[in-house]
């Protein structure tokens, strides 16, 4: 349920209504839009019934948000959020973000070039594993902490912001004191428990969506953490398993618009992990600018063969330059920037 407030409501009237439905056991979250200001009510809505809540000073209207994603749905908030970050970043904005890096953290002098090389090339975001989710218990796992140090450090050096996976409860007051928001990979989209976490913490995150999940099971998860008042939230579009098997998966370009219209979170492309084969990574990320995304995740790594992680999908510098090239032609074409 929402409660719209008028377009004069005082301060002290909303505090007012927050402060009854707290008193009901519900949550209140506020949304300041452009033209409204809406009181989103978490909780079991049969305990509003006992409340008039259209007769409150302030209040325009109380309407019902019949789609189960509440806080995440157009309903709640119709303008597009964005939310800023350090160095002037801007997510959700009409500049594109860009994270780029090595799918893991392998040692520094290597992290150290390629974000110097990201960097001038236009990446806004340090992309790297400390903690490696991986099919074989026998692969490599990632540096750990040790890796995590590696991402500060390299990026305070150019001037980049750090996004890396956090893979559990245990691990997420660690990784958010080296991170500047924090990704639930693919397998990690329905680990309820980490997404209340991560919503606590009040840390951008980015959310990936799961390999065979539906919109609205993403829209779902991002739910988690909208609901525990963590509205700094951007989903990722990183491919999803179908019957092909010419590449790794099958990159869901329908689902930028679809999700686009359902939602007013910003939402990321992952040309690397949607196609598995760095020469699709360049046209994969054009359709996704085209599509309308607000950011492009790719791997990148100097020398892909001797990669520990998905060095097939991972482009060389060179590559991405020229990537960053093409796609910045696409993004002017629609009225964005990158």
């Amino acid at each position: 349920m929402i409660i719209v407030l008028k377009k004069n409501a005082t301060p002290q009237e909303l505090e007012h209504i927050c402060q009854k439905v707290r008193e009901l056991g519900l949550t209140p979250q506020v949304s300041r839009g452009i033209e409204r200001t809406v009181i989103g009510v978490i909780g079991q809505e049969e305990k509003l019934q006992v409340q008039p809540l259209e007769a409150f000073p302030g209040v325009e209207s109380v309407m019902s948000i019949l789609k189960p994603y509440k806080l995440a749905s157009r309903d709640y908030k119709n303008e597009n959020t964005e939310f800023e970050m350090t160095h002037g970043v801007k997510v959700g904005a009409k500049k594109i973000v860009v994270m780029a890096g090595p799918c893991s953290v392998e040692n520094y002098d290597m992290l150290l070039h390629l974000a110097k090389s990201v960097k001038k090339a236009g990446a806004t975001f340090l992309r790297g594993g400390a903690f490696k989710p991986r099919t074989s218990p026998y692969s490599f796992q990632g540096l750990g902490e040790e890796g995590l140090k590696y991402l500060r450090q390299a990026a305070d050096e150019t001037g980049l912001l750090v996004v890396t996976e956090v893979m559990d409860t245990r691990q997420v007051e660690l990784v958010s004191q080296y991170a500047d928001m924090l990704q639930i990979g693919a397998r990690n989209m329905q680990n309820f428990d980490l997404l209340k976490e991560c919503g606590m913490t009040k840390k951008p995150v980015l959310l990936k969506r799961g390999l065979s999940a539906t919109v609205k099971d993403l829209l779902m998860s991002a739910e988690y953490l909208l609901s525990r008042g963590n509205f700094k939230v951007m989903l990722a579009e990183r491919g999803i398993r179908t019957f092909e098997t010419a590449t790794r998966n099958t990159l869901d370009l329908n689902a930028i618009p679809v999700i686009k219209k359902e939602t007013h979170l910003p939402v990321l492309v992952d040309p690397s992990h949607g196609t598995g084969y760095r020469d699709f990574v360049t046209p994969m990320a054009m359709a996704g600018v085209a599509a309308g995304c607000d950011g492009l995740m790719v791997e990148v790594h100097p020398c892909p063969e001797e990669a520990k992680s998905d060095g097939e999908q991972s482009v060389v510098p060179g590559q991405f330059e020229e990537m960053m090239r093409k796609v910045r032609l696409v993004a002017q074409a629609v009225d964005r920037d990158i």
